[in-house]
């Protein structure tokens, strides 16, 4: 699945400068015209990026000020289009990650979405998780550790599967192998959720740099082999 991107716009104008300039970087686009179905689709649908006409569309401005308190899309990559009505320091205020100005330009909209593609990658990569099964051990304090199984696996965290009962100290770190590679990762972790049943998610606090890195190569290798 190739990064996807919902435009809130009733603008034809600025649909049309703005649709072809997010397919020649291979963003898939849902158009949508109205404020009060956009949030709807937002409260339920994962988007990679998000364009809103906050100034030209009714309820536009509302729906900006609303996205980073949701919970599908509140680090999504989010465009602000300006019309005179709302600032460009309001727009960020209210959670915009990069603000366009009518009349769009279609140099402007490609070098403000170019700019911005890495950080949609990395919105990507953070929440979508890799299916996969490898071994993963669990150090929790007082020097306890437990065999697990990873299941799927993200730049936040992993889902695993084990045997037995959880320790009841607080986990510390993870260690694992990245399937394919000899990049042994060891970060930092606390326990997400346990469902009781010999299944948990974990989520990664702090990641080294190095290993950090590692992560996000590894990541981005199996997300580009999914989309094939």
């Amino acid at each position: 699945m190739g990064l996807e991107c919902l435009l809130l716009c009733r603008d034809q104008e600025a649909i049309r400068v703005l649709q072809p300039a997010l397919d020649k970087l291979y963003i898939a686009v849902e158009v949508c015209s109205g404020a009060r179905s956009g949030q709807e689709i937002l409260a339920s649908e994962k988007y990679d990026a998000v364009v809103i006409d906050c100034d030209d569309l009714k309820g536009g401005l509302e729906v900006l000020q609303r996205l980073r308190k949701g919970t599908s899309n509140k680090n999504s990559v989010t465009f602000a289009i300006l019309n005179g009505g709302t600032t460009t320091q309001q727009a960020f205020e209210m959670g915009a990650n990069f603000v366009l100005q009518k009349p769009i330009r279609p140099v402007n909209a490609m070098r403000c979405f170019t700019a911005a593609f890495g950080l949609m990658e990395r919105e990507r990569r953070r929440y979508f998780r890799i299916p996969l099964e490898m071994p993963a051990f669990l150090n929790f304090r007082k020097d306890h550790m437990l065999k697990a199984t990873a299941t799927n696996l993200s730049e936040g965290g992993m889902a695993v599967s084990f045997r037995g009962k959880l320790p009841k100290e607080c986990l510390a770190k993870v260690r694992f192998t990245l399937p394919g590679t000899s990049d042994t990762l060891e970060p930092k972790a606390a326990l997400a959720w346990a469902d009781g049943s010999g299944r948990a998610g974990i989520r990664f606090t702090e990641v080294p740099q190095n290993s950090r890195e590692q992560l996000e190569r590894w990541l981005t290798s199996r997300v580009h082999l999914a989309e094939r």
